[in-house]
């Protein structure tokens, strides 16, 4: 079985203005380094489906998901853009963009509970971890992960899944969604403080949060690893692996001040495919949430794409960009 790439054209056309740093070329970041390196020839690519509106209800509440549609549907014909909060814009093709995005997720679930890829990449946009069961923020609408996870127990019959957000920020849309769900173990580290200033007191019991300072680097980020999140995730013994994959905590982004480089993302996939071979039979569904320096970004999805899809050469030294 190979890794599944899930994308759709639509997810470039959600705008939010000329210097946003979650704009279009961040696909087109990922998609030129996996034809440069010759990588994408390892991946089977799948084009994401739009999402069930009940599939977005199992994580989000109805009410919201109506409202947005309500808004955000009539922006495609008459080309304006709104404003969410003053991050997260709204343009004419942002509804079928968020439904592509977690879309995508959903499809990706079913292929690999279904045998079909081995595991997948969602390559995607915009990200999902800030949206919150009824509020849109953080350049976030729908909760990609979370909608994934929902899905996996209550349609697919899964018992137990595991999330890992590994973005500079704290993934608390997906915490306020999945805290107090004990079908589910959430782990992440985040710079703190920092945007959206939450996640030091974890929400519920099934949280492992690990808030480290600005400059943290993968150095000194891997023990806290090994330390905190591989004891709960081997106890938990999730039966799907879902992953949050922020690459703003690399040392180039813009928007973060932490200091990983490509071969820590490496690093952390190795380490979470361990678990998943162990005990949910490999299957992983990964979704790309942050990372804004263009070159780093398609740097280090290369390196979490070349583990996944067990192409990776020997473990490249920590200090490699």
């Amino acid at each position: 079985m190979s890794t599944g790439l899930f994308m759709h054209a639509d997810c470039r056309e959600h705008r939010m203005g000329a210097g946003h740093p979650e704009c279009p070329e961040r696909l087109d970041a990922i998609t030129d380094h996996l034809l440069a390196t010759g990588l994408d020839i390892a991946l089977q690519r799948r084009e994401a489906p739009l999402v069930d509106l009940s599939d977005v209800e199992l994580a989000h509440d109805a009410a919201y998901v109506a409202e947005l549609q309500r808004r955000l549907s009539p922006l495609s014909a008459g080309g304006n853009s709104i404003e969410i909060d003053a991050d997260t814009v709204a343009g004419p093709g942002t509804w079928t963009a968020i439904c592509r995005a977690a879309g995508a997720a959903v499809a990706a679930t079913d292929a690999v509970i279904d045998g079909e890829l081995a595991n997948a990449f969602c390559a995607v946009r915009p990200p999902g971890h800030h949206a919150m069961r009824a509020q849109a923020m953080g350049f976030c609408f729908f909760n990609n992960v979370a909608i994934a996870a929902r899905h996996a127990l209550v349609v697919r019959g899964l018992q137990r899944v595991a999330v890992v957000d590994f973005d500079v920020h704290h993934g608390n849309g997906t915490e306020d969604i999945l805290a107090g769900d004990e079908r589910t173990l959430m782990v992440s580290f985040f710079q703190h403080p920092q945007y959206p200033y939450s996640g030091a007191t974890p929400m519920g019991t099934n949280m492992v949060n690990l808030p480290v300072p600005a400059g943290t680097t993968g150095a000194a980020l891997r023990p806290l690893i090994d330390a905190h999140w591989m004891p709960r995730l081997e106890a938990f013994a999730p039966q799907m692996i879902f992953i949050s994959a922020g690459f703003d905590a690399h040392r180039e982004d813009p928007i973060g001040q932490l200091g990983l480089v490509a071969a820590d993302y490496a690093w952390i996939t190795r380490r979470l495919m361990a678990v998943a071979e162990r005990h949910a039979g490999g299957r992983i569904v990964s979704c790309l949430e942050g990372g804004y320096d263009l070159s780093a970004l398609g740097r280090s999805v290369a390196a979490h794409l070349r583990v996944l899809a067990g192409v990776d050469g020997p473990e490249p030294s920590p200090q490699s960009p």
